[in-house]
C-alpha cells in the first residue's frame, strides 16, 4: 500500500523546467548585444541627422555668397549696352550703315572702350540682326559682317529693349554672357548694342573654395562651375530632339554634352540630397584634379533668372563623426550593461553565501576571479575610449580649420565689389587722359610745344597714379599702402579742377577761388586727395547741369590741427534722403545706368584713412556743401 501511494504521488508531482545555463548566457548575450547596439545605432543616427543639419546651414551660406558673387560680377556690365545708345556716332552709324569712315570710327571707339572695360568684345548690329561695327574689327575672326539675328539676346532685345545671354560664340567659340540693349527709341529701334562678359575671373575664385559649386541654365547644362571639367556637362538626360535643337541654335557651340561625373543617393528635402561624385581624368585645362566622394549637393534657383546654383559640401566628416558617436554610445551602453550584470552576480552570490557557507570562499575566489578579469576588459575598454574620444577631438579640429576656410571664402566672395569700386576711381582719370589726349593733338597741330610736353607730363603722371591705385588690386583685405606726405593743397585743388575743365567750359561754371590760403600743405597721398576732389568737383559740376548761372566755390584754410577744404555749388542743394544715405554704398540719384553710387562712399573711407573727415550739408545761402578735414602738415 506504502508503495502504491508513493508511486502515485510521484506521478502527480509537478515537473520542473530546467533551462541549460548556457542556453540563459546566450539569450542574455543577446539581449546585452541588441540594447548596445540599439543604443548605438539610435546615437549614430541622431548624430548624423544633427549634423546633416549643420552642413546644411553652412551650404545655405555658401549659397547666398556664391550667389552675391556671381549677380555683382553679372550687374557691374548691365548698364554697358544702354551707353552705347548715348553715343552719337553709334546712332549716326546706324542711320547710315554705308559711311565707311563713321564704321571706322565706331570700331576705333568700340575697341577702346572694350579694352578700357576688360569685357570679351562689344559690337552693335543693325535692325535686322547684321553686325556693322565691333570691338574686334581687326582680328581675323572678327565678327564684321556677320548675320546674329538666330541669337535669343537679339530677339529679346527688340521685343522687350533688353536681353541677357549665356552661350558659346559661334565664331571663335569662347563662353560668354551676353548682356544686349536695343538703341533708339522704343517705337523706332535702329539697331541693337551687345557687350559679351567672361565669367573667368569669378570661376577662378570660385576654384580656390573649398566646396564646389556649379551653375546650370534653363537647359540643365553646366555653364559654370569651379571645376573645369564640369562644364558644359548635362545635369539631366537630353534627348536626340533637344540636342538638335541645340546644334541648330548654336548655343553651345555643338559641343557635346556629356553627362554629370555624379550620382544621387537620398534626397533630405526639396533642396538637398546627398550625392556620390566620380573622379573623372583631369583635361588640360584643369588646375586640380575633380573632386570624387560623398558630397552634400543643395541647390537654388537665381532670382530673375532660370539658371540653377548649386553647391557640394564634402559629406565624409559627417559620417565619421556619427560612426564615432555610435561607437562611443554602444561602448557606454556596454559599460552600464556590464555594471548591471556584475551587480546581479553579486546579489546572486550573496544569495549562494547564504545558503551554503561551505562554497563562500570558493565562490568569492571565483568571483574576485571574474572580477579582476572584467577590470582588465574594462581598462582595456577604456583605453579604446580614450583613443575614440582623441579621434573625434582631431575630427572637430578639422571641421573648426574648415569654418576658417569658409570664412575665408567668404571675404573671396566681395572681391567683385572691391574691383567695381577701383574700376570707379578710374574712371576720372581715364576721362581726365583722354581730354588731354585729344589736348595734345590740337596743340601739336597749332604748333605748341611747351603745352604738348606740359601734356604729355601731365598725362604720364596720371598713369603712375593709375598704376599705383591698382597695385592695390594684389590683395583684398590689405588697405592703401601709399605712404603719406606733404601735399600742396592749392596744388592738389588745381589738378582736380583741371581734370573736370571740359565740363566746366561746356556749362559755363564759374569757379570761385579767392579764400584758398597759400602754402598750406596737408599729411596724406596725393593721389587719392586729388580723386576725392575730382569726386567732389565732378558731383558739383552734375548738380549744376542746366542752371542759368552756374557758380563753383572752392575755399582752402587752416582749421586747428587740420586742412580745410569747402566745395560749395549754387544747385538745388541736398534733400533730406540724400542727407542720410549719401555716404552708403550704391546710393544715387542718377538716372540708371550714368552713377554706380559708389562715388561719395569711396571718398569717405579714403578721408578715413587720412584720418580726416568728409561731411556734406546744405549752404544756408543755397546749394550743397561738402567740407573736407585733412590732417595738416606739421610746421617744423
Amino acid at each position: 500500500m506504502e508503495q502504491s501511494r508513493e508511486r502515485f504521488r510521484s506521478i502527480h508531482l509537478p515537473m520542473r523546467i530546467v533551462i541549460p545555463p548556457l542556453l540563459v548566457r546566450a539569450v542574455n548575450l543577446l539581449l546585452f548585444s541588441a540594447v548596445a547596439l540599439g543604443a548605438g545605432y539610435g546615437a549614430y543616427r541622431w548624430s548624423e541627422a544633427r549634423e546633416y543639419t549643420a552642413l546644411q546651414q553652412m551650404g545655405k551660406h555658401r549659397l547666398d555668397l556664391y550667389a552675391a558673387s556671381l549677380d555683382r560680377e553679372i550687374e557691374k556690365y548691365a548698364y554697358f549696352p544702354n551707353t552705347l545708345g548715348l553715343e552719337s556716332s553709334v546712332l549716326e552709324m546706324l542711320r547710315h550703315p554705308g559711311d565707311k569712315p563713321l564704321v571706322g570710327e565706331v570700331n576705333r571707339y568700340l575697341e577702346q572702350l572694350n579694352s578700357r572695360a576688360g569685357t570679351l568684345s562689344i559690337y552693335v548690329l543693325d535692325r535686322s540682326g547684321k553686325v556693322l561695327a565691333t570691338s574686334n574689327w581687326q582680328r581675323p575672326d572678327s565678327f564684321m559682317g556677320e548675320d546674329l539675328s538666330y541669337r535669343p539676346y537679339y530677339h529679346d532685345a527688340i521685343n522687350e529693349g533688353n536681353g541677357r545671354f549665356f552661350g558659346v560664340g559661334t565664331t571663335v567659340g569662347e563662353p560668354g554672357y551676353y548682356l544686349s540693349s536695343a538703341l533708339g527709341r522704343p517705337s523706332d529701334i535702329q539697331g541693337v548694342a551687345v557687350v559679351k562678359v567672361g565669367l573667368d575671373l569669378l570661376e577662378h575664385s570660385w576654384s580656390s573654395a573649398e566646396a564646389p559649386v556649379l551653375v546650370e541654365d534653363e537647359n540643365g547644362v553646366v555653364i559654370l562651375s569651379s571645376i573645369p571639367d564640369w562644364k558644359f556637362r548635362a545635369m539631366r538626360p537630353l534627348d536626340a530632339a533637344t540636342r538638335l535643337e541645340f546644334d541648330n541654335s548654336f548655343k553651345y557651340n555643338r559641343r557635346t554634352l556629356t553627362p554629370f561625373p555624379g550620382r544621387a543617393l537620398r534626397d533630405l528635402d526639396s533642396d538637398s540630397r546627398l550625392m556620390r561624385l566620380a573622379e573623372a581624368p583631369s583635361s588640360a585645362n584643369s588646375a586640380k584634379p575633380t573632386e570624387a566622394g560623398t558630397f552634400l549637393s543643395q541647390s537654388r534657383i537665381l532670382p530673375g533668372t532660370a539658371w540653377r546654383l548649386t553647391v557640394f559640401s564634402h559629406a565624409e566628416q559627417v559620417e565619421q563623426i556619427a560612426r564615432i558617436q555610435g561607437a562611443l554610445a554602444t561602448t557606454g551602453a556596454a559599460l552600464v550593461l556590464i555594471c548591471l550584470a556584475m551587480a546581479n552576480e553579486r546579489r546572486r552570490r550573496t544569495r549562494d553565501r547564504l545558503a551554503a557557507r561551505e562554497a563562500l570562499q570558493r565562490a568569492n575566489d571565483e568571483l574576485e576571479r571574474k572580477v579582476t578579469e572584467r577590470t582588465v576588459d574594462l581598462s582595456t575598454a577604456n583605453e579604446r575610449l580614450q583613443q575614440e574620444v582623441e579621434e573625434r577631438t582631431r575630427a572637430e579640429r578639422t571641421l573648426r580649420n574648415a569654418q576658417d576656410e569658409l570664412v575665408q571664402a567668404s571675404k573671396l566672395a566681395v572681391i567683385g565689389q572691391l574691383s567695381t569700386g577701383i574700376a570707379h576711381e578710374l574712371n576720372q582719370p581715364l576721362a581726365a587722359l583722354s581730354t588731354l589726349s585729344h589736348n595734345a593733338i590740337r596743340l601739336q597741330k597749332r604748333g605748341d610745344h611747351s603745352m604738348v610736353e606740359s601734356n604729355l607730363e601731365r598725362i604720364c603722371q596720371m598713369v603712375d597714379h593709375m598704376g599705383r591705385l591698382t597695385s592695390h588690386l594684389k590683395t583684398f583685405a590689405r588697405k592703401t599702402t601709399g605712404a603719406p606726405r606733404a601735399v600742396e593743397v592749392s596744388q592738389a585743388i588745381d589738378n582736380a579742377i583741371y581734370v573736370q575743365e571740359q565740363r566746366i567750359r561746356r556749362q559755363h561754371i564759374s569757379i570761385e577761388r579767392e579764400s584758398i590760403q597759400a602754402g598750406l600743405t596737408a599729411w596724406c597721398d596725393p593721389v587719392r586727395l586729388e580723386q576725392v576732389l575730382i569726386n567732389l568737383i565732378g558731383n558739383a559740376v552734375d548738380a549744376l547741369e542746366g542752371l542759368p548761372q552756374p557758380r563753383l566755390h572752392i575755399q582752402a584754410d587752416q582749421h586747428g590741427a587740420f586742412a580745410r577744404i569747402q566745395i560749395q555749388d549754387n544747385g538745388p542743394g541736398l534733400d533730406e534722403d540724400t542727407l542720410r544715405h549719401m555716404f552708403e554704398p550704391f546710393y544715387t540719384t542718377k538716372a540708371p545706368g550714368i552713377g554706380l553710387g559708389l562715388g561719395l562712399s569711396i571718398s569717405a573711407g579714403i578721408v578715413r584713412d587720412f584720418g580726416g573727415t568728409l561731411t556734406g550739408s546744405n549752404d544756408p545761402e543755397g546749394g550743397a556743401l561738402f567740407t573736407l578735414d585733412i590732417p595738416a602738415q606739421e610746421k617744423d
